[in-house]
């Protein structure tokens, strides 16, 4: 059937190319139009002609009147019996026939139900179909004009007609060709017409003129030329074809945009960009609130507006207003996003998610259009959840530097407020949203009413890492006690966030299955947390001995100073082997404290000096390889000046520093001459910090030499043999190339100071060694909706007899 679909389209292309051409010959028309004859006689074009006269069965609109109610306009045929060879046309008993059980050779055709004759027609239908009667009209008359036209050549214009006297005149049409007029009784073939092309008008003419001297005719009786310039045949229809199609085609584009953008998108398509972008999650996606741990805080408040829309009558019998909105604030990581996934997952109602950037486009418009289309969507899906995830994209602050009243950006924050909270929001919806960058929000989209509660997600404390661990270990192969490990883990892990947790766990087994192990054990976790911190171990990477053995000494000072520092963070483990951008690494054991005072701050920045005071003591000159450390250092003492008021020259003032980098400050909020106080200051605390470090470090000297003696022994392996005393730390040290807290032990004696290190004396005195995720009396079924109590009905008072 496709192949018949392609012929009969094949040679209607030929005939209408044949009929457009200039000098058409008339035998191929007739052998043209009788194939397509032929062809026309298939099934497949009786079945076209057929749905045809299906189509055109009813009376047309506007002409009822000439015909009688309950008649066609055309009267019933009477059968006769006539022999046909070709099968029988498909009976069809209604047009609505099942797709299944249809002959029709033509099958996109069902589609006819879209385009039915009874629906009346649009004013915008009646022009389409007046364009298409107009250029079949012009089809046809292009193609009777061009049938009576016959080219020939300047060679048998000269020799047949010019010699032979037969040229009456000559009519030259738009400088390009001409048409020969002939004298009365020298037609040839009664009804054509003769043409030929010329190259240019002067060559023509000196060709003619010399043509007609060489045959000595006398210039007085030389043939007529006229000049005209009128629209040959085919120039309307090439018109109509170049300009005027792609014009309606541009016209009929433009007015489809224009219709999507005031209907706010319309179907969508590729003019649909003013559409909303946002998704209805219906089905479970795979995340519940059993995979979120360490933040129940928030928990508890996102599991309550939930509750808000499976039973408000619990709020709203004691009078309470459901929440609007909250919005969900801290620092990346935390699992934000991670608990609308959850609330999605097991809200039982339709949850709305969408990008803040996607509210912004090139398009002037389509910021607000697609937040309108956006709370459209959720109030014809509510009661519902819409949850906008980076607000910070679509709500900063108006009226700064980078935008004014006619941003894109700011009038798509104005229609997201209106739309929060405007004339028309009486709708079941609550908004979540989410940012890590809440400082920098418009007011008036933070203020009650929009986002009436805002929900923060700290980092996880160690309970928090705890529970964290063990969801992620509950997917991971081990033989490690998974209760155990995760307090470990967590203990080992100050400051991670969920999704720090989340990589360890990941980066743990992928170094299990790279070292051919069938499970994960203890070596693999602590090596993954070393990945996660500092990077990848370079044991490729070539250091020259005097380098190595100056970052030997720099890592022992840090490790020695920290070591006899009462509020230094306890070493868990040094080494000097490259890892990331670091030549040396030391890792400590952070204490998760909130709280500092100027004692505890000066014994960080001692510990923190203690490689570049090692490198002044031993080696009497200072490398860059204390870089990092002097930055720590200048950021520490800064914050102790301008922030946290800890001087006594500057008093007790708090001025605001940038805080990351590549934040610029033109204006200082304080004067010059407090400038050069809080520099003198800063200067006299790190040069206090520096002496005492200086100081500690010679007091201890030998302790240094010793460390410094194993952890460079294993490239200086001979001169090891004349030491007894450090011979076996630096047999132990080639074997593991590393110096862990128990080799500080044997190598420098207990640490002077108490320290902790295990879970369990981390969360002694809280209360419990467990996360608190017990739930409050009211949504303990959070996810259900509550049946109403049956109304109470009152018993009439029977009378005493």
């Amino acid at each position: 059937m496709a192949h018949r679909y392609m012929v009969l389209a094949k040679r209607g292309e030929r005939l209408l190319q044949s009929t457009l051409s200039r000098g058409c010959s008339v035998y191929q028309l007739r052998r043209s139009i009788s194939l397509f004859t032929k062809l026309s006689r298939s099934k497949g074009f009786r079945g076209l002609l057929e749905e045809f006269q299906v189509w055109n069965k009813d009376v047309p609109k506007g002409f009822e009147k000439y015909f009688k109610e309950g008649k066609s306009k055309a009267p019933p045929r009477k059968e006769t019996k006539v022999e046909n060879k070709d099968p029988p046309l498909p009976q069809r008993s209604s047009r609505s026939s099942s797709k299944k059980t249809s002959n029709n050779p033509f099958p996109f055709l069902e589609f006819k139900a879209k385009f039915d004759p009874k629906r009346p027609r649009t004013p915008e239908q009646n022009m389409y179909y007046l364009i298409g009667l107009g250029v079949g009209l012009l089809m046809i008359g292009s193609f009777l004009n061009s049938s009576r036209y016959r080219e020939i050549t300047w060679k048998e214009f000269i020799n047949n007609y010019l010699y032979r006297g037969m040229v009456e005149k000559l009519e030259v049409h738009d400088k390009e060709w001409v048409k020969i007029k002939l004298l009365p009784g020298s037609q040839v073939d009664p009804g054509s017409v003769l043409w030929f092309s010329i190259g240019s008008i002067d060559s023509f003419e000196r060709n003619l003129e010399a043509t007609q001297i060489e045959n000595n005719v006398e210039p007085a009786n030389f043939v007529n030329v006229i000049y005209k310039n009128e629209p040959s045949k085919g120039t309307v229809l090439n018109i109509l074809l170049t300009t005027v199609l792609p014009i309606a085609i541009l016209i009929y584009m433009t007015r489809g945009i224009l219709k999507n953008m005031q209907k706010g998108g319309g179907p969508g398509g590729m003019f649909g960009f003013a559409k909303s972008t946002a998704k209805v999650i219906e089905k479970n996606i795979g995340v519940t609130f059993a995979d979120v741990a360490g933040c129940e805080e928030a928990k508890i408040e996102i599991m309550e507006f939930v509750n808000f829309l499976k039973n408000p009558n619990q709020y709203l019998e004691l009078g309470a207003k459901i929440p609007k909105g909250a919005i969900l604030t801290g620092p990346p990581g935390t699992g934000k996003t991670l608990l609308a996934k959850a609330t999605a997952g097991e809200a039982g109602v339709p949850f709305i998610t969408v990008s803040g950037s996607e509210f912004l486009e090139m398009f002037v418009g389509v910021g607000p259009s697609r937040v309108r289309d956006m709370f459209a969507m959720a109030r014809k899906n509510s009661p519902c959840i819409l949850f906008i995830d980076e607000i910070d994209a679509v709500g900063r602050k108006r009226g700064g530097k980078s935008f004014g009243g006619h941003s894109e950006q700011e009038n798509t924050l104005n229609q997201l407020l209106v739309e929060m909270d405007g004339f028309n929001t009486q709708a079941n919806v609550v908004i979540l949203a989410a940012t890590n960058r809440v400082d920098i929000l418009d007011p008036a989209l933070l203020r009650p009413g929009r986002f009436d509660r805002q929900i923060y997600v700290p980092s996880p404390d160690i309970k928090g890492r705890a529970s964290i661990f063990k969801v992620h270990l509950s997917n991971l192969k081990t033989t490690l006690d998974k209760n155990d490990l995760s307090r470990k883990m967590a203990a080992l892990t100050p400051g991670f966030s969920g999704a720090d947790i989340a990589n360890v766990c990941n980066e743990a087994a992928l170094i299990a299955a790279r070292d051919l192990q069938t499970t994960i054990i203890q070596k693999h976790f602590e090596q993954a947390i070393e990945r996660v911190v500092a990077g990848l171990e370079k044991k490729t990477q070539v250091l020259q001995p005097e380098e190595k053995k100056t970052v030997a000494y720099h890592e022992a000072g840090h490790a020695v100073a920290g070591w006899y520092l009462e509020h230094a963070d306890p070493l868990l483990k040094v080494s000097i082997i490259p890892r990331g951008k670091g030549l040396g690494y030391a890792q400590y054991l952070p204490k998760e404290q909130f709280l500092y005072t100027t004692e505890q701050l000066l014994d960080r920045m001692c510990m923190t000096l203690g490689g570049r005071a090692s490198e002044d003591i031993f080696f009497g000159r200072i490398t860059t390889g204390a870089q990092d450390d002097l930055r720590k250092v200048t950021q520490n003492a800064y914050s102790q000046v301008v922030t946290f008021g800890m001087s006594k020259e500057i008093g007790q003032l708090s001025f605001e520093m940038p805080e990351e980098r590549g934040q610029m400050s033109f204006d200082k909020p304080y004067s010059e001459q407090t400038a050069q106080m809080i520099d003198q200051e800063v200067r006299e605390i790190v040069k206090t910090s520096y002496k005492r470090t200086y100081d500690l470090l010679t007091k201890y000297k030998d302790d240094v030499e010793k460390v410094q003696s194993i952890a460079y022994k294993r490239t200086y392996d001979l001169l090891t043999k004349y030491k007894d005393d450090v011979e076996k730390v630096a047999l132990r040290l080639l074997e593991k190339e590393k110096l862990d807290k128990d080799d500080m032990v044997e190598l420098l004696g207990k640490r002077p100071f108490a320290e902790k290190s295990t879970y369990e004396e981390f969360v002694e005195g809280t209360g419990s060694f467990e996360e608190d995720t017990t739930l409050p009396e009211g949504l303990k079924s959070w996810n259900k909706e509550k049946q109403a109590p049956p109304p109470k009905t009152e018993t009439e008072p029977t009378p005493s007899s």
